[in-house]
Protein backbone atom coordinates (compact mmCIF):
# COMPACT_ATOMS: atom_id res chain seq x y z
CA UNK A 1 0.00 0.00 0.00
CA UNK A 2 1.27 3.10 -0.99
CA UNK A 3 1.21 5.46 2.10
CA UNK A 4 1.08 9.31 0.45
CA UNK A 5 0.51 12.41 2.34
CA UNK A 6 -1.27 15.72 1.35
CA UNK A 7 2.12 16.94 2.20
CA UNK A 8 3.39 14.90 -0.84
CA UNK A 9 0.76 16.78 -3.04
CA UNK A 10 1.22 20.16 -2.12
CA UNK A 11 5.02 19.82 -2.74
CA UNK A 12 4.76 18.34 -6.09
CA UNK A 13 1.95 21.22 -6.88
CA UNK A 14 4.30 23.46 -5.81
CA UNK A 15 6.93 22.22 -7.82
CA UNK A 16 5.20 22.12 -11.23
CA UNK A 17 4.10 25.46 -10.58
CA UNK A 18 6.55 27.61 -10.16
CA UNK A 19 8.99 24.85 -12.57
CA UNK A 20 12.11 25.82 -10.03
CA UNK A 21 12.94 23.56 -6.84
CA UNK A 22 14.14 26.80 -5.24
CA UNK A 23 11.02 28.72 -5.80
CA UNK A 24 8.71 26.16 -5.23
CA UNK A 25 10.13 25.57 -1.97
CA UNK A 26 10.25 29.18 -0.61
CA UNK A 27 6.59 29.06 -1.37
CA UNK A 28 5.81 26.28 0.84
CA UNK A 29 7.66 27.80 4.00
CA UNK A 30 10.62 24.73 3.55
CA UNK A 31 14.05 24.57 2.62
CA UNK A 32 15.04 23.34 -0.57
CA UNK A 33 16.81 20.25 0.33
CA UNK A 34 13.98 19.20 2.33
CA UNK A 35 11.45 19.67 -0.56
CA UNK A 36 14.02 17.61 -2.81
CA UNK A 37 13.52 14.75 -0.18
CA UNK A 38 9.86 14.78 -0.57
CA UNK A 39 9.46 14.95 -3.92
CA UNK A 40 12.51 11.54 -4.12
CA UNK A 41 10.19 9.98 -1.72
CA UNK A 42 7.19 10.88 -4.29
CA UNK A 43 9.10 9.13 -7.04
CA UNK A 44 10.18 5.95 -4.84
CA UNK A 45 6.53 5.17 -3.85
CA UNK A 46 5.50 5.53 -7.22
CA UNK A 47 8.68 3.37 -8.86
CA UNK A 48 9.42 6.00 -11.54
CA UNK A 49 10.32 9.90 -12.00
CA UNK A 50 7.80 12.16 -12.04
CA UNK A 51 10.00 15.17 -12.73
CA UNK A 52 12.88 15.82 -15.61
CA UNK A 53 15.82 17.50 -13.86
CA UNK A 54 17.78 20.29 -15.49
CA UNK A 55 20.25 22.69 -14.28
CA UNK A 56 17.64 25.60 -14.18
CA UNK A 57 14.64 24.50 -14.36
CA UNK A 58 12.05 20.93 -14.11
CA UNK A 59 10.02 19.42 -16.01
CA UNK A 60 7.49 16.92 -15.45
CA UNK A 61 7.43 13.60 -16.93
CA UNK A 62 4.44 12.35 -18.75
CA UNK A 63 3.71 10.32 -15.36
CA UNK A 64 4.11 13.50 -13.87
CA UNK A 65 1.66 15.13 -15.74
CA UNK A 66 -0.73 12.65 -14.89
CA UNK A 67 -0.35 12.57 -11.16
CA UNK A 68 -0.66 16.08 -10.94
CA UNK A 69 -4.04 16.41 -12.51
CA UNK A 70 -5.16 13.92 -9.80
CA UNK A 71 -2.76 15.09 -6.76
CA UNK A 72 -4.57 18.77 -7.46
CA UNK A 73 -7.98 17.15 -7.69
CA UNK A 74 -7.46 15.39 -4.39
CA UNK A 75 -6.20 19.19 -3.24
CA UNK A 76 -9.15 20.46 -4.26
CA UNK A 77 -11.17 18.29 -2.80
CA UNK A 78 -9.36 18.74 0.69
CA UNK A 79 -9.62 22.62 0.88
CA UNK A 80 -13.90 22.09 -0.04
CA UNK A 81 -13.58 19.80 2.85
CA UNK A 82 -12.17 22.57 5.00
CA UNK A 83 -15.21 25.32 4.01
CA UNK A 84 -17.71 22.76 5.21
CA UNK A 85 -15.65 22.64 8.63
CA UNK A 86 -16.21 26.33 8.66
CA UNK A 87 -19.94 26.50 7.13
CA UNK A 88 -22.06 27.91 9.92
CA UNK A 89 -25.06 29.73 10.53
CA UNK A 90 -23.07 32.51 12.23
CA UNK A 91 -20.76 34.84 10.86
CA UNK A 92 -17.40 33.48 8.58
CA UNK A 93 -14.55 32.74 10.70
CA UNK A 94 -10.82 30.61 10.88
CA UNK A 95 -8.55 31.55 7.68
CA UNK A 96 -9.05 32.84 4.68
CA UNK A 97 -6.87 33.07 1.38
CA UNK A 98 -7.17 36.63 -0.18
CA UNK A 99 -5.86 37.44 -3.27
CA UNK A 100 -5.79 41.16 -4.40
CA UNK A 101 -3.88 42.72 -7.28
CA UNK A 102 -0.85 45.25 -7.07
CA UNK A 103 -3.30 48.42 -8.01
CA UNK A 104 -5.48 47.51 -5.16
CA UNK A 105 -3.31 45.98 -2.16
CA UNK A 106 -1.18 49.01 -0.88
CA UNK A 107 -3.87 51.26 -0.87
CA UNK A 108 -6.95 49.23 0.51
CA UNK A 109 -5.72 46.21 1.60
CA UNK A 110 -4.59 47.84 5.11
CA UNK A 111 -8.01 49.66 5.58
CA UNK A 112 -9.71 46.10 4.62
CA UNK A 113 -7.31 44.08 7.18
CA UNK A 114 -8.25 46.64 10.33
CA UNK A 115 -11.80 47.05 9.24
CA UNK A 116 -12.64 43.24 9.21
CA UNK A 117 -10.87 42.43 12.40
CA UNK A 118 -13.46 44.84 14.08
CA UNK A 119 -16.52 43.22 12.16
CA UNK A 120 -15.31 39.27 12.39
CA UNK A 121 -12.56 39.18 15.66
CA UNK A 122 -12.36 35.47 14.53
CA UNK A 123 -11.47 35.52 11.21
CA UNK A 124 -7.99 35.74 9.89
CA UNK A 125 -7.16 36.47 6.49
CA UNK A 126 -4.19 35.67 4.61
CA UNK A 127 -3.77 38.50 2.11
CA UNK A 128 -1.49 37.57 -1.10
CA UNK A 129 -0.62 40.17 -4.30
CA UNK A 130 -0.65 39.16 -7.95
CA UNK A 131 -1.87 39.80 -11.19
CA UNK A 132 -5.07 38.67 -11.87
CA UNK A 133 -4.14 36.09 -13.91
CA UNK A 134 -1.92 34.39 -11.62
CA UNK A 135 -5.29 34.98 -8.58
CA UNK A 136 -7.35 33.96 -11.24
CA UNK A 137 -5.46 30.47 -11.69
CA UNK A 138 -5.16 30.33 -7.59
CA UNK A 139 -9.27 30.84 -7.14
CA UNK A 140 -9.56 28.30 -9.70
CA UNK A 141 -7.49 25.61 -8.23
CA UNK A 142 -8.97 26.39 -4.47
CA UNK A 143 -5.14 28.13 -3.30
CA UNK A 144 -7.50 31.14 -2.36
CA UNK A 145 -11.05 31.16 -1.43
CA UNK A 146 -12.03 35.36 -3.12
CA UNK A 147 -9.80 37.59 -4.68
CA UNK A 148 -10.37 41.52 -4.92
CA UNK A 149 -9.66 42.82 -8.27
CA UNK A 150 -11.02 44.81 -11.33
CA UNK A 151 -14.52 43.15 -13.02
CA UNK A 152 -15.39 41.64 -14.76
CA UNK A 153 -13.38 38.73 -15.06
CA UNK A 154 -16.42 37.00 -16.82
CA UNK A 155 -15.98 33.41 -16.12
CA UNK A 156 -18.57 30.93 -15.46
CA UNK A 157 -17.19 29.59 -12.78
CA UNK A 158 -16.94 32.28 -10.32
CA UNK A 159 -19.13 34.69 -8.98
CA UNK A 160 -18.34 38.44 -8.95
CA UNK A 161 -19.56 41.19 -6.39
CA UNK A 162 -19.56 44.96 -7.45
CA UNK A 163 -17.64 47.11 -4.48
CA UNK A 164 -17.39 50.14 -6.15
CA UNK A 165 -16.07 52.65 -9.25
CA UNK A 166 -13.59 54.34 -9.23
CA UNK A 167 -11.99 57.13 -11.51
CA UNK A 168 -8.62 56.90 -13.70
CA UNK A 169 -6.64 60.60 -12.84
CA UNK A 170 -4.40 61.95 -15.12
CA UNK A 171 -1.30 62.66 -13.38
CA UNK A 172 1.22 65.14 -15.22
CA UNK A 173 4.28 67.22 -14.68
CA UNK A 174 3.55 70.50 -12.34
CA UNK A 175 4.72 72.66 -15.23
CA UNK A 176 1.29 71.06 -17.77
CA UNK A 177 -1.23 72.17 -14.78
CA UNK A 178 -3.21 74.68 -16.58
CA UNK A 179 -3.24 73.16 -19.73
CA UNK A 180 -6.21 71.59 -21.04
CA UNK A 181 -6.74 68.05 -20.07
CA UNK A 182 -5.62 66.06 -23.57
CA UNK A 183 -8.56 63.44 -24.79
CA UNK A 184 -8.00 60.03 -25.45
CA UNK A 185 -6.89 60.55 -29.02
CA UNK A 186 -4.30 63.01 -28.22
CA UNK A 187 -3.09 60.78 -25.71
CA UNK A 188 -2.02 58.37 -28.66
CA UNK A 189 0.37 61.07 -29.87
CA UNK A 190 1.74 61.88 -25.89
CA UNK A 191 4.72 59.85 -24.01
CA UNK A 192 2.16 57.57 -22.11
CA UNK A 193 3.91 55.56 -18.97
CA UNK A 194 2.20 52.37 -18.56
CA UNK A 195 2.78 49.67 -16.08
CA UNK A 196 3.80 46.71 -17.56
CA UNK A 197 2.55 43.44 -19.52
CA UNK A 198 -0.01 41.52 -17.05
CA UNK A 199 -1.44 44.50 -15.09
CA UNK A 200 -4.93 44.49 -15.80
CA UNK A 201 -4.75 48.52 -15.05
CA UNK A 202 -2.75 48.51 -18.25
CA UNK A 203 -5.01 47.34 -20.55
CA UNK A 204 -7.62 49.52 -19.43
CA UNK A 205 -5.34 52.43 -19.78
CA UNK A 206 -4.59 51.35 -23.37
CA UNK A 207 -8.59 50.50 -24.20
CA UNK A 208 -9.07 53.98 -22.79
CA UNK A 209 -6.68 55.46 -25.15
CA UNK A 210 -6.93 53.12 -28.00
CA UNK A 211 -3.92 52.23 -28.19
CA UNK A 212 -2.67 48.66 -29.97
CA UNK A 213 -0.71 46.93 -27.06
CA UNK A 214 1.76 46.04 -29.47
CA UNK A 215 2.08 50.23 -30.02
CA UNK A 216 6.09 51.43 -30.27
CA UNK A 217 4.89 54.46 -28.83
CA UNK A 218 4.84 53.86 -25.45
CA UNK A 219 7.88 55.52 -23.49
CA UNK A 220 8.15 53.22 -20.82
CA UNK A 221 7.01 50.33 -18.67
CA UNK A 222 6.93 50.30 -15.00
CA UNK A 223 6.40 47.40 -12.36
CA UNK A 224 4.34 50.08 -10.04
CA UNK A 225 2.40 52.90 -10.02
CA UNK A 226 4.76 54.31 -7.80
CA UNK A 227 7.50 54.14 -9.88
CA UNK A 228 5.15 55.45 -13.03
CA UNK A 229 4.66 58.95 -10.98
CA UNK A 230 7.95 59.34 -10.09
CA UNK A 231 8.91 59.27 -13.45
CA UNK A 232 6.33 61.65 -14.36
CA UNK A 233 7.56 63.72 -11.83
CA UNK A 234 10.98 63.37 -13.28
CA UNK A 235 9.80 64.80 -16.64
CA UNK A 236 9.54 61.47 -18.88
CA UNK A 237 5.77 61.58 -19.49
CA UNK A 238 2.37 61.37 -18.58
CA UNK A 239 -0.26 58.62 -16.92
CA UNK A 240 -2.71 57.64 -15.45
CA UNK A 241 -3.99 55.93 -12.46
CA UNK A 242 -6.73 55.24 -9.95
CA UNK A 243 -8.35 57.51 -8.34
CA UNK A 244 -7.56 55.45 -4.84
CA UNK A 245 -3.71 55.85 -5.30
CA UNK A 246 -3.21 59.17 -5.56
CA UNK A 247 -3.03 60.48 -1.81
CA UNK A 248 0.24 57.57 -1.29
CA UNK A 249 1.70 57.95 -5.16
CA UNK A 250 1.42 61.65 -4.98
CA UNK A 251 3.17 62.27 -1.75
CA UNK A 252 6.80 63.83 -2.00
CA UNK A 253 6.11 64.92 -5.82
CA UNK A 254 5.20 68.02 -7.19
CA UNK A 255 2.91 66.01 -10.39
CA UNK A 256 -0.31 67.56 -11.00
CA UNK A 257 -3.50 65.77 -11.30
CA UNK A 258 -6.55 66.38 -13.78
CA UNK A 259 -10.13 64.59 -14.02
CA UNK A 260 -11.30 63.89 -17.35
CA UNK A 261 -14.16 65.27 -18.50
CA UNK A 262 -15.50 64.02 -20.94
CA UNK A 263 -15.38 60.16 -21.51
CA UNK A 264 -14.12 59.56 -18.09
CA UNK A 265 -12.11 56.19 -17.80
CA UNK A 266 -12.91 53.80 -14.84
CA UNK A 267 -12.81 50.57 -13.30
CA UNK A 268 -15.08 48.37 -11.23
CA UNK A 269 -13.57 46.80 -8.17
CA UNK A 270 -15.17 44.04 -6.98
CA UNK A 271 -14.82 40.64 -5.23
CA UNK A 272 -14.70 37.34 -6.42
CA UNK A 273 -15.37 33.48 -5.59
CA UNK A 274 -15.85 30.42 -6.86
CA UNK A 275 -19.40 29.29 -7.30
CA UNK A 276 -19.15 26.34 -6.05
CA UNK A 277 -17.79 27.28 -2.51
CA UNK A 278 -20.43 26.10 0.20
CA UNK A 279 -19.32 29.57 2.34
CA UNK A 280 -21.64 31.39 -0.55
CA UNK A 281 -23.37 33.31 2.08
CA UNK A 282 -20.88 34.12 4.22
CA UNK A 283 -18.63 35.47 1.42
CA UNK A 284 -21.75 37.66 0.37
CA UNK A 285 -21.45 39.01 3.73
CA UNK A 286 -17.99 39.56 3.69
CA UNK A 287 -18.43 41.11 0.61
CA UNK A 288 -20.90 43.76 2.35
CA UNK A 289 -18.72 44.68 4.59
CA UNK A 290 -15.45 45.27 2.14
CA UNK A 291 -18.09 47.25 0.06
CA UNK A 292 -18.73 49.84 3.21
CA UNK A 293 -14.94 49.69 4.05
CA UNK A 294 -14.10 50.75 0.53
CA UNK A 295 -16.44 53.55 0.14
CA UNK A 296 -15.18 55.08 3.27
CA UNK A 297 -12.09 54.90 2.65
CA UNK A 298 -11.47 55.57 -1.17
CA UNK A 299 -9.87 59.31 -2.14
CA UNK A 300 -12.73 60.91 -4.40
CA UNK A 301 -10.94 63.60 -6.81
CA UNK A 302 -13.42 66.69 -5.73
CA UNK A 303 -12.23 65.99 -2.36
CA UNK A 304 -8.98 65.58 -2.51
CA UNK A 305 -7.94 68.39 -5.16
Amino acid sequence: MINFTLKHFRYFDALARHGHFGRAAEACSISQPALSVQIKELEAMMEAPLVERTARQIRLTTLGEEFLVRARKVLTEVEAMGDLARLSEGPIKGTLRMGVIPTIAPYLLPAFIRGLSDELPDLELRPREAVTQTLLEDLRHSRLDFIVAALPVSEPAFQEFPLFDEEFILVRAAQDADKPVPSPKKLQEMKLLLLEEGHCFRDQALSFCDIKKSDPSLLMEGSSLATLVQMVDAGLGLTLIPEMAVPLERRGTSVSLAQFQDATPKRTIGMIWRKTNPLEQQLKGLAEILKEIGETQRWHFEEGV
